[in-house]
């Protein structure tokens, strides 16, 4: 049986991270060892970072919303919490951009939360 040889798929393997290491800093974009460690770490970051996104945009929206509450003068949890009561289902992202771009809209959906909180 004859002998198998790596050499072509190490080969493969080998480009394939140093192209994923283009533009590293020195060596870790020249040579296969340093490469294919700072790409295992920079996929590893990429992958926490797929999931921190929707987190910090989760906060940027409720911040948004706290805003433009306390512009009508209410809380975000109030408000939060009589848009629940009054059964109205919009999610926090679009809140955002009425709080933002819709002021009217906002100040009717904040009128609405008042009326149920007080009802």
């Amino acid at each position: 049986m004859a002998r198998v040889k790596k050499a072509i798929n190490a080969k493969k393997k080998h480009k394939k991270i140093l192209k994923l290491a283009k533009g590293y800093y020195g060596a870790k974009s020249k040579i296969f060892r340093p490469a294919n460690q700072a790409v295992m770490k920079s996929l590893k970051y990429a992958y926490i970072g797929r999931k921190l996104r929707k987190r910090d945009f989760r906060k940027l929206w409720i911040v948004r919303i706290n805003a433009g509450a306390r512009m009508n003068g209410m809380s975000y949890s109030k408000l939060i919490n009589g848009l629940k009561l009054a059964g109205v289902q919009v999610n926090r992202k679009m809140l955002s951009e009425m709080a933002i771009y819709d002021e009217a809209g906002f100040k009717q959906l904040v009128e609405v939360a008042k009326q149920k909180l007080n009802a």
